[in-house]
């Protein structure tokens, strides 16, 4: 029985991994992630790439043979979206302990790796894709040096067959130099701020660790293995991104400049609550953001109360690459409105197209994964979606298919079955 299973497993994900019909796509507005659309679109599929995007009122020459057609009239098309510093299948219940898989016990972990622990049969993924999420960075949480992330497409029998990035990046989070404590049980309101005795302490094992590595990994002949040094080779070649997660603006400053003593070539800050104020050093060492959810309160009590609305803006016309991610409370089952974050940045300052490139192109240049996912160009993987209204808009986003390297996703989920089930039980339309 045993073996039975086995095979059929096989087969299944073989079957589920590949495109097997080709595919074109007509009629449609196509959003392509680069800023330009296109209003009446040709695209083409085959083999999980795009091969053809055209302008229907301009193309006169002939279409290749297609197995499949879809009539898009109406309707828009986007490449994918991607969620960053995702803890998406790490995390079910929270009332569960058995279920949580963000954090590893210890402090200082650059050699643990999300993306074994992740779970493509978490029901929370289904929901995710409804509102076209078909990617995302499953990243760890907790301690000093929280582990290695790894990018994955939100489809797939096993991490094996979801993963699409494999270690793309290390997380530190950046010691806080003060906090901030609840006054007391009756009241919520937060207290004044508290210094962070540890912090110099905390900042100068984050410097050994990274100067002992960088050491390790330039030596030819090693006594022994080290696993920790090992995991780290990649951010001092430059075949990693070093995402360090801050907010404060001091902070950010000592980020930078200890990216800097140690000459690594890929960084991206993490949260950048206050990147706004430092845009200039941040372009000026080629650093990104990765922007925390737009729909939340400002920092400082001394912050324009739409600060966070409009910090995409900000850093967008001070030159400065960033993204959108979800970070925070309930972020694995939020993780669906990450179309609306843009939305909202749109409504203060971006325009509509730089806002769907901070959740698109953007994500993936970040990422490193900009050469074949992000937009809708030829040559790069068909994971594209078509929804019946502005899937930037909560009101009308309606994802009608989707794709993953071609392969059509199911667009059910949980809350969809309830819902028909009631509609169903109170004799609604």
């Amino acid at each position: 029985m045993k073996k039975i299973f086995f095979a059929l497993t096989i087969i299944a994900s073989q079957l589920s991994t590949a495109q097997t019909k080709s595919l074109l796509i007509m009629n449609g507005t196509a959003h392509i992630g680069t800023d330009s659309i296109i209003q009446n679109s040709i695209i083409g599929i085959k083999n999980g790439k795009i091969v053809e995007v055209l302008d229907a009122s301009k193309f006169k020459g002939e279409l290749g043979n297609y197995d499949e057609k879809i009539d898009a009239t109406g309707k828009q098309i986007y490449p994918g979206f991607i969620a960053p510093n995702s803890t998406l299948g790490l995390f079910e219940i929270e009332a569960v302990r058995a279920t949580l898989d963000f954090r590893e016990v210890g402090t200082t972990l650059p050699n643990v790796r999300s993306l074994i622990a992740y779970n493509t049969d978490s029901k929370i993924i289904p929901t995710v894709r409804t509102n076209g999420i078909l990617m995302a960075q499953i990243t760890p949480r907790g301690g000093l040096v929280s582990g290695t992330s790894s990018v994955v497409v939100l489809d797939g029998w096993n991490w094996e067959d979801a993963a699409y990035k494999m270690d793309d990046a290390i997380h530190i989070n950046w010691p806080r130099m003060v906090s901030r404590k609840f006054l007391d049980e009756d009241n919520i309101y937060p207290g004044p701020y508290e210094k962070n005795k540890d912090y110099i302490k905390q900042t100068d094992d984050l410097k050994k660790l990274f100067a002992d590595a960088k050491a390790y990994n330039e030596t030819e002949t090693k006594l022994e293995k080290n696993l920790r040094f090992e995991s780290m080779k990649g951010i001092f070649d430059g075949t990693q991104t070093l995402f360090i997660h801050s907010n404060n603006v001091k902070e950010i400053i000592e980020a930078v400049n200890f990216a800097k003593q140690f000459q690594l070539k890929r960084v991206a800050i993490v949260g950048g609550k206050d990147s706004w104020m430092v845009t200039d050093l941040l372009k000026e060492n080629n650093i990104s953001v990765v922007v925390s959810r737009v729909h939340d309160l400002p920092e400082h009590p001394e912050d324009d109360v739409d600060l966070p609305y409009k910090l995409p803006y900000l850093l967008q016309k001070a030159g400065v690459l960033f993204c959108l991610n979800n970070e925070g409370d309930m972020e694995e089952m939020g993780t669906r409105n990450l179309p609306f974050y843009a939305g909202t940045a749109a409504a203060y300052g971006l325009t509509r197209e730089q806002a769907l490139r901070s959740i698109t192109l953007n994500t993936a240049k970040i990422l490193g994964i900009d050469k074949t996912v992000g937009s809708i160009e030829v040559g790069k993987d068909a994971t594209i979606f078509i929804s019946s209204g502005d899937a930037l808009d909560m009101r009308t986003n309606n994802v009608t298919a989707a794709y993953i390297k071609g392969v059509s996703i199911d667009l059910n989920n949980d809350q969809k079955a309830l819902y028909e089930k009631y509609k169903k039980k109170y004799g609604l339309k």
